[in-house]
């Protein structure tokens, strides 16, 4: 097969390899708590990740084919783009996080302090200074200035095939939010009646504003075009939408980057954990044309109201 040809595949797998020999042999001196047992899961999830890229291709194989680099601009406009946005977005991180820091709390990223993984307190105000900064930041401002200089059908926010769309948005959630249930957190199973009355909205909309949508536009919308304009690979395209996906989260709350190890393991457990489902939001995108669909099977139900409701009701203190 072509795709087993690929360099990027094996430059990919390659990675893997050395961002688990980091983590496993640095995580003692890291003073990141769970450090292996962070990598551990995220090596399980990735097999989750390529059934579910299978799964995804196969749902979508009869649908026409969509040409997402003819939706990018001349390839060196398109290079000017995608480095003014990634500089923009990494200046988005460096001030989320002394926004965080300096008054004392934790540093703003695309996720909140203590979400997926990590036990940190969250006050109600800075749940609110997280999703409005990271939706202002990297969603509205982003999504004006392009939308002045492209069609909706060019930042992929239309769909050219609703049933399609629908089909596969149904299948990837329904076996994500099982992977989820049953494999990462089965916490929103314990919560009451009430709580999840409250709670499944609460934090439904908090990680839309805060993280999904900021993704979606930045990433998918944006980026992802371009990327594939510039390499003329969809196995690049699709990397590179993990790698950005990945790094978007820098700033995590458990991170630690003072020291060598730390960052070492650190940014091996960012890779580890986000890359694979940042491959998975590229797939869906390339093959459907819709950066929607994404949204909606693998961002806002599964994993984040699945996992993160608990959270979610512990910062509102939701009886």
């Amino acid at each position: 097969m072509s795709l087993f040809r690929s360099k990027t595949l094996w430059i990919t797998v390659g990675a893997v390899v050395v961002a688990n020999v980091a983590v496993f042999g640095l995580a003692s001196r890291a003073g990141i708590a769970d450090a292996a047992k962070m990598a551990a899961s995220a090596d399980a999830n990735l097999v989750v990740v390529a059934l579910l890229i299978g799964v995804i291709w196969w749902l979508t194989r009869k649908r026409a084919a969509v040409d997402l680099a003819a939706r990018a601009p001349e390839r060196r406009r398109a290079g000017r783009e995608v480095a003014g946005v990634l500089a923009y977005a990494a200046a988005g991180q460096v001030v989320g996080a002394l926004l965080g820091w300096l008054p004392g709390e934790h540093p703003i990223s695309f996720h909140l302090a203590g979400t997926l993984y990590g036990h940190q307190h969250v006050t109600p105000y800075e749940a609110y200074v997280w999703a409005g900064y990271n939706f202002v930041v990297y969603a509205l401002l982003p999504w004006l200035y392009f939308r002045q200089r492209y069609t909706a059908e060019q930042l992929s926010l239309r769909s050219s095939n609703r049933r399609n769309d629908l089909l596969v948005i149904v299948v990837v959630m329904v076996l994500e939010s099982l992977n989820e249930i049953g494999g990462l957190s089965d916490a929103i199973l314990h919560l009451s009646a009430s709580q999840l009355l409250k709670g499944v909205p609460a934090a439904f909309g908090l990680y839309l504003l805060g993280s999904v949508l900021p993704t979606m536009v930045l990433v998918y919308s944006i980026l992802l075009p371009r990327y594939r304009a510039l390499t003329r690979s969809v196995p690049a395209t699709v990397v590179l939408g993990g790698l950005t996906y990945a790094l978007l989260h820098f700033f995590e709350a458990w991170t630690v980057l003072t020291s060598p190890a730390g960052a070492a393991v650190s940014i091996g457990l960012l890779l580890l954990q986000y890359t694979g489902p940042g491959m998975v939001k590229s797939v869906l995108t390339l093959r459907t044309g819709n950066a929607w669909v994404h949204v909606w099977a693998y961002h806002a139900v599964a994993p984040h109201t699945i996992v993160d409701t608990p959270h979610v009701v512990g910062i509102f203190n939701i009886r």
